[in-house]
């Protein structure tokens, strides 16, 4: 079946990124179970036996589409922490830096979102392996950087954090600055303001340094 005359015109690449383009919108829109081949082949401007030979079939489709959004959002997160935590001297005013900035850019990432939503939603429905492989690539990669990023400070005398606790600072940094913003707006599908959003972030850096800043209960 040749391309449709107004679909994706290039080579294999073109058409791969059109595809993960397409799909990210559909089962954003639709979740797995609901999203259909044609109506993803349409939407990316290909044929079906163009997506089937790209990715074989539905399944396999929803993972690398997943794997490959996740992927951006994490190296987006990635570069903020490093941006942030790279060369500090005033640990709390990094830190609220970047919880601020964190939490002021979830809406660059808004169709991302909507691929999370679906896989709460569906959570039960999905393929393990599918949804194990996306924590893995994206909130499970953010948190490991944030941990990184905090036994280095932990090293330089910034934080009372060391090999033994970083995971633990990282988990609770995240929850604490993203967490009640983050389930509150139902990964973003209910607006929150501005105001409340800098609130809840203070408040979480604030308590996140009451244990683990050098000299603080948790040391």
């Amino acid at each position: 079946m040749a391309e449709r005359a107004a679909g994706v015109r290039g080579g294999t690449v073109e058409k791969r990124r059109a595809l993960l383009r397409g799909a990210r919108t559909v089962f954003g829109r639709a979740g797995y179970a609901r999203a259909g081949i044609d109506e993803i082949a349409a939407e990316a401007g290909v044929s079906t036996r163009t997506l089937y030979n790209h990715f074989g079939g539905k399944e396999n489709l929803f993972r690398e589409t997943l794997l490959d959004s996740a992927a951006t959002v994490t190296a987006a997160h990635v570069a903020l922490i490093e941006r942030h935590l790279a060369d500090v001297t005033d640990i709390g005013a990094a830190l609220r830096a970047l919880a601020r900035e964190w939490m002021g850019r979830r809406g660059e990432h808004a169709d991302h979102l909507l691929l999370v939503r679906q896989i709460i939603a569906e959570g039960p429905h999905l393929p393990a392996d599918v949804v194990q492989d996306w924590q893995g690539t994206g909130p499970r990669a953010v948190r490991e950087a944030v941990r990184v990023a905090f036994e280095r400070l932990g090293g330089e005398g910034l934080l009372a954090v060391d090999a033994d606790n970083s995971g633990e600072a990282a988990r609770y940094f995240t929850l604490l600055v993203a967490g009640s913003v983050t389930v509150d707006t139902f990964f973003g599908a209910v607006p929150m303001a501005r105001a409340e959003i800098d609130a809840r972030v203070e408040s979480g850096v604030r308590v996140f340094l009451k244990l683990f800043a050098v000299g603080g209960v948790g040391q």
